[in-house]
């Protein structure tokens, strides 16, 4: 009876305690939506509280969203050449703008770039600029009570300006909105744009103005600035800020006393920052605890210093990593490193290795089989030598083979997340790692496989058929030149046994990336 009434709307609180479940589930909110009001009425909200995180390659969305906005906005919609009526959803059962909860500014320009194309020709840009803005006063008048904004910068190429332009014009647009900001409970901020561009020191501006508005800013990303962090830690954060990451930062410039004043600091994470003597004598004497949960490297400072900051922060530690580069002359002290980890740091659950193909592997395999609690591990074994003769069959790339033997052996029961980007794989080798971590159950795979032998008939016969993964990714540039994703008939077989096959871009987490998603 229960049951019956659940299904049938009559217990709507206990129905939406059900469906709530599967928020980030969009396939099955879809499926809710079918069953029938009641439960649309219900499942809707959670769809629509935060789209623009969903990596999809529809964004129809937005004109859904477009059918909200006033008739005279419309009128000169239809006035562009690059959109027409039909394009246009003549109405909506919902008021979808209402529903939002989460909003990346970043995100909700880059969809709707990717709704009407990459088109950088000014006209195009007028328009996409002017739907951003139409849109984002349609959140504004509808005083949307959003959870979490994120203001986001990037720089990497002539796309990102534009958007960055445009996400700049937005963020003028909340200063003149005060109490948008006000209503917002957290404010996070991710600033990867390069201090030398042109347009940095109005970003800048703007950025602490929002900060000193807001005065609860929770997470904060800054790469490569220091004085934009020093003046971000001053402003009113010492008793909101509980995320900090440090990318690229030089701590020869930052103040230490910050970390003092800050009350509820719980994490800090650290991507391949300079850090010197100085900076471990510093941390060594805060007062306050330092939560330091992640750490990923490119050199390697004295090793002692290393030993005193892990055993005052190791317990801490989650996400650590290295990207050495190719020829890196001192392994011997990165072997040091690994022993430091393993002793001071118990639970670390992010692991990202890029080693080189000509160096001594049985280090790295000994490290991972010492990490116990391990949900993502990224492996990248590789190297310019080995590239730059991968014509040549008669080649042994002899670490490959030592770590596909290996690693399979001390898997854990279940990963996150695995992605194994290597070269020159045989299939022997390949199969003896997928006999013996048939007992691992990997939620994402990803295997990048540079000029190596045909392992889709091993993935098909030890993977798929024995389900043994949920999301899967293929780069074999031997067998499909590069995506498996494009060929539907394998996607197709796939699907049969419900592993979803994607493109390694969809699929992979870098380290930023898994980042964001740190609260």
């Amino acid at each position: 009876m229960s049951c019956s009434k659940i299904l049938s709307g009559d217990l709507p609180e206990l129905t939406y305690e059900i469906i709530k479940y599967f928020r980030n589930d969009y396939s099955t909110l879809y499926s809710c939506i079918l069953v029938n009001r009641s439960w649309c009425r219900l499942a809707i909200p959670l769809l629509w509280e935060n789209p623009f995180s969903i990596h999809i390659k529809n964004y129809n969305f937005i004109k859904i969203y477009i059918h909200n906005l006033n008739d005279d906005f419309k009128i000169k919609l239809n006035e562009c050449k690059i959109i027409n009526n039909n394009s246009l959803h003549s109405n909506t059962l919902f008021n979808y703008p209402s529903f939002l909860k989460y909003l990346n500014i970043n995100n909700f320009v880059h969809s709707v770039d990717k709704c009407y194309g990459n088109q950088l020709y000014s006209e195009s840009i007028k328009f996409k600029k002017l739907i951003c803005m139409s849109l984002f006063g349609k959140f504004i008048e509808n005083e949307v009570n959003l959870h979490t904004l994120e203001i986001d910068y990037y720089t990497t190429a002539i796309v990102n300006d534009i958007i960055n332009d445009i996400v700049n014009d937005i963020v003028e647009f909340i200063l003149k909105n005060p109490n948008f900001i006000l209503n917002i409970r957290n404010l996070k901020l991710y600033i990867t744009i390069d201090y030398t561009k042109k347009y940095f020191s109005i970003i800048e501006d703007r950025v602490l103005q929002i900060v000193n508005l807001h005065q609860n800013l929770k997470k904060i990303l800054v790469y490569n600035n220091s004085s934009l962090l020093q003046s971000l830690l001053y402003y009113n954060c010492s008793n909101t800020l509980n995320t900090i990451i440090f990318s690229e930062i030089d701590f020869n410039f930052l103040n230490y006393d910050i970390f003092e004043q800050l009350n509820v600091l719980e994490s800090i994470h650290i991507i391949y920052c300079f850090l010197n003597n100085n900076f471990f004598y510093q941390i060594i004497n805060l007062s306050k605890q330092f939560k330091l949960k992640s750490l990923f490297m490119k050199e390697i400072p004295q090793i002692d210093s290393i030993e005193l900051l892990l055993q005052r922060s190791g317990h801490y530690l989650r996400n650590f990593g290295y990207e050495f580069g190719f020829g890196y002359d001192n392994m011997s002290l990165r072997d040091q490193l690994f022993e430091l980890i393993t002793k001071y740091c118990k639970n670390i659950k992010y692991l990202y290795l890029c080693h080189d193909d000509d160096e001594n592997i049985y280090p790295v395999i000994n490290f991972i089989e010492n990490m116990k609690h391990l949900d993502y591990l990224t492996i990248k074994l590789l190297s310019l030598a080995s590239l730059a003769i991968h014509f040549n069959s008669e080649f042994d790339h002899l670490n490959v083979k030592i770590l596909l033997q290996n690693l399979g052996q001390f898997l854990p029961p279940k990963l996150e997340y695995l992605c194994l980007n290597i070269s020159h794989v045989k299939v022997n080798d390949f199969e003896v790692f997928l006999k013996n971590s048939q007992d691992t159950f990997i939620n994402k795979l990803l295997i990048r496989n540079y000029d190596g032998q045909d392992i889709l008939p091993c993935i098909k016969e030890f993977v798929m058929k024995k389900k043994r993964v949920k999301y899967l990714s293929i780069q074999d540039f031997f067998s499909f030149d590069g995506h498996i994703e494009y060929l539907q008939d394998k996607v197709k077989e796939f699907r049969s046994y419900n592993i979803k096959v994607q493109s390694y871009n969809s699929l992979v987490i870098d380290i930023y990336d898994y980042m964001r998603e740190i609260d």
